[in-house]
């Protein structure tokens, strides 16, 4: 099932009280509706994955991939 505007809108202020960052914004896929992109202050840092396989028992996934070369200190 497609994630709404109004689950969108949720999440984002989900996230942005979770993490205390108003910058946080969810952004709906063109190329997937299931789904939607996290970006924090404009830049891509992952995606929520809607799980409604059981209408009872909708869930939310957030992934977000860390590169190696984000984790070591600027030269």
């Amino acid at each position: 099932m497609d994630m709404t505007p109004e689950e969108m809108t949720k999440l984002q202020k989900y996230m942005q009280d979770k993490f205390g960052n108003a910058n946080i914004l969810i952004r709906e896929r063109s190329q997937a509706k299931d789904s939607a992109e996290v970006l924090m202050q404009g830049e891509f840092i992952g995606i929520i994955y809607k799980d409604d396989e059981d209408p009872e028992d909708v869930s939310y996934d957030f992934n977000m991939a860390i590169l190696k070369i984000d984790l070591e200190p600027a030269a």
